[in-house]
């Protein structure tokens, strides 16, 4: 590689809400044109510079990045990847902490999501995460590389990196995406068949929760949930069904399984309330407002949250896992 730490990246058009493109790479040298210039430009703009990417992704930029390294906070994927709404949330904390006292105008983060070891619903949900990324950060002063590295992942991934990044990067510069599929009804789904091992323990529910609390913690316990998960899944299951009692039909049906390893509970409201979003709860809430924070605090507890709304009814699934 020669000549990239002389590069700077292109300013982005409108500053300083969120800017979010993907990085499609094939060489290290690709990776490094840039995300070298991205990390020096903020640098020298005294922007707060985040890299959450591989191990030997992280060597390759230490070494490229020489003494400015020092200067650039970086974080293994395998350990900021591991839910989509913690991690959500990590990188909302991330932002706030760098630009709250003032000293930093903006965040600059490449985030390279982990692919390898996901099953084709985890693969999913962090697909839909990514695109949840162009709402949930809108007017955030966040400038987010997203790499995707085209040796190693399948071309499926890879096209859907496309479709969820406004922008592509190619070396310092960047384009808009031609497949580029905006949130809201672009990434909908119908939930699909969880199979069971073993029988599924099911209840109906009105407004006495403390019945579906009891329910939820001995199902999950009789299947092999530890005591600490089981606490998260009630509180988790607790909270949608109190939406269902207060905003759906007044009580609804609770269904906890196994599945694989994973503990899965469906909270079916027949009610439907205000036309739910697939992404509710990744947006994160204003402390202020008195209400709508239970499904952010559900996605923090849980591994993985589907939503999946229907004109009879909206069933909320949440996914746990055994480890």
């Amino acid at each position: 590689m020669t000549g990239v730490t002389e590069a700077r990246a292109a300013r982005p058009e409108t500053e300083p809400g969120l800017v979010h493109q993907g990085l499609v790479y094939g060489s290290d040298d690709e990776f490094l044109a840039a995300t070298v210039p991205f990390c020096l430009d903020g640098l020298d703009r005294e922007d707060a510079v985040l890299a959450v990417t591989t191990d030997a992704n992280i060597d390759l930029l230490r070494q490229a990045l020489g003494d400015a390294a020092g200067r650039v906070e970086f974080v293994r994927a395998e350990e900021w990847y591991q839910a989509p709404g913690r991690t959500l949330g990590a990188y909302h904390r991330y932002v706030d902490r760098r630009t709250g006292t003032g000293r930093h105008r903006r965040v600059r983060v490449i985030g390279e999501p982990v692919w390898h070891g996901r099953d084709a619903l985890e693969t999913a949900e962090w697909t839909r995460y990514e695109s949840v990324i162009n709402i949930a950060f809108a007017d955030c002063p966040a400038w987010i590389v997203c790499p995707y590295d085209t040796r190693t992942l399948p071309e499926r991934v890879v096209a859907d990196a496309r479709r969820t990044h406004p922008q592509l990067v190619a070396g310092p510069a960047a384009h808009a995406s031609d497949h580029y599929a905006a949130p809201n009804r672009a990434w909908e789904r119908r939930l699909t068949p969880a199979p069971a091992d073993g029988e599924e323990a099911r209840m109906s529910f009105g407004t006495d929760l403390s019945k579906v609390r009891v329910f939820v913690a001995e199902a999950a316990a009789a299947r092999g949930m530890a005591p600490a998960g089981v606490q998260r899944l009630v509180f988790a299951a607790n909270e949608v069904a109190t939406n269902a009692v207060q905003h759906g039909g007044g009580g609804g049906q609770v269904a906890v399984w196994r599945s694989g390893r994973r503990i899965v509970c469906d909270v079916t409201d027949p009610g439907r309330a205000a036309a739910p979003s697939w992404y509710l709860g990744y947006l994160p809430p204003d402390p202020r407002q008195e209400r709508g924070h239970g499904l952010w605090a559900v996605r923090q507890l849980c591994d993985l949250v589907e939503i999946d709304a229907r004109p009879d009814g909206t069933t909320v699934r949440l996914h746990l896992n055994l480890t």
